[in-house]
């Protein structure tokens, strides 16, 4: 009978310190290394364990690794799974995932989400509302906030528009709370879909709107050149006493320049710096340089470069080539344009800014240099892309290229 008793206790004993490992575990998934040892000095290993161990390789991007503990686990639950199908996903390997998610037994909704997600950040859109689509076809499961945010990004990046008045219907009729990160999905949405009047509607029912919905509706004005509106919108903000953060200034900085409005963005600006003491980033830096460029005010672009207090990447000096080439600068964009060719090596957008720029000054002899360059280096220019809407049928087009055309 002690014995007994004994033998309950210890493998009592053992699960206690299983559960308190995988705790540690949990808090040393920074370091793989130490996780990986203590994981193998458990002496028995519970599902969290596993989960936890799995979960770190996956963030570290140690896919092999958590591949290989994944197949020799003695059980899985869904949360297991939809570690690895998110990172095979963000590591690119969308096949691999699906073909996991396809095999699994059970999915739940966190499951669902991990596949529409690793679409998603892989931009195969359609292949996301797809996922949605079976989902819905399960009687048991119901999405979820995160869900729903998943596939308003998806549509937004198709521009479906009545794709997208048929989600918001749905979300309506099943009643989630928009004053949250769904309120701010659908502004984003209905902006990027080419709709800036649905968005406001969004935006204005709202009731508790943070400063997420603020910021979304900004930014939306911003994409549609509505640079004055967006600013009016700043200084609503200021007047009701509401806490802009970085992210305000850049979508008003960033109407600003699509605008021409200089006055307001330098006054956007210094309001950021002085009153709310906001230290600018590389993304308020470029908005500012793409205003006075796009003004004419060249020098000026120039000086706020040189006295950046971080180092300007290559957008910025992409900008600011741009702007010299328009505004006939020939000189300081020769300059900026080889300084950007040793900066950013094999970025065909800096080489196509060089040859355009002598292009516009008759200098077909360099023109034909650059193009050499690039044929030497192997650098091809990067085809655009778009899609359009038409019956109901999404038709995708590169440049040079044939119709890929896909129907939903």
């Amino acid at each position: 009978m002690a014995r007994k008793r004994g033998s309950e206790f210890s493998r009592a004993t053992d699960v206690s310190l299983s559960h308190a490992s995988g705790t540690m575990l949990l808090k040393c998934r920074c370091n793989c290394s130490i996780a990986s040892k203590l994981f193998a000095e458990m002496p028995e290993k519970d599902l969290i364990s596993w989960n936890s161990m799995i979960d770190g390789y996956v963030k570290h991007g140690r896919i092999e690794d958590a591949k290989g503990l994944f197949d020799v686990m003695p059980r899985r639950d869904v949360v297991t799974c939809a570690t690895m199908i998110d990172g095979y996903a963000k590591l690119g390997f969308v096949h691999q995932a699906k073909t996991l998610f396809d095999q699994m037994p059970l999915r739940d909704v966190v499951a669902y989400n991990s596949m529409m997600a690793g679409y998603v950040q892989n931009k195969c859109h359609m292949e996301a509302l797809e996922i949605f689509n079976d989902m819905e076809k399960e009687s048991h499961l119901s999405p979820d906030e995160t869900t729903l945010v998943i596939i308003l990004s998806a549509i937004a990046q198709l521009g479906r528009l009545s794709k997208a008045t048929d989600m918001h219907l749905y979300i309506v009729e099943k009643q989630f709370y928009l004053g949250g990160k769904l309120g701010v999905a659908l502004i984003d949405m209905y902006s990027k879909c080419g709709s800036i009047q649905h968005a406001m509607l969004v935006f204005e029912g709202i009731e508790n709107k943070s400063i997420d919905h603020w910021n979304a509706m900004i930014g939306g004005l911003a994409v549609h050149g509505l640079g004055e509106s967006a600013f009016n919108m700043l200084l609503q903000i200021e007047r009701l006493s509401i806490i802009p953060d970085d992210i305000t200034f850049v979508g008003v900085l960033n109407a600003c320049s699509h605008s021409g409005l200089v006055k307001e963005g330098l006054l956007c600006f210094e309001l950021m710096r002085r009153k709310h003491k906001i230290e600018p980033r590389l993304q308020h830096y470029g908005c500012m340089v793409d205003i006075l460029s796009r003004s004419g005010s060249i020098e000026l672009a120039k000086n706020l470069i040189e006295e950046m207090p971080i180092e300007p990447n290559d957008v910025i000096w992409r900008t600011f080539l741009t702007a010299c080439s328009h505004h006939k600068e020939f000189e300081t964009g020769e300059l900026v344009a080889k300084h950007l060719i040793l900066q950013a090596g094999y970025n065909p957008s800096s080489y196509v800014l060089l040859s355009n720029m002598y292009a516009s000054f008759g200098m077909w002899k360099d023109v034909r240099r650059v193009r050499t360059m690039m044929k030497e280096r192997k650098i091809e220019k990067i085809p655009g892309c778009s899609w359009i809407e038409l019956d109901g049928r999404v038709h995708e087009f590169f440049v040079d290229s044939i119709e890929v055309s896909n129907t939903l």
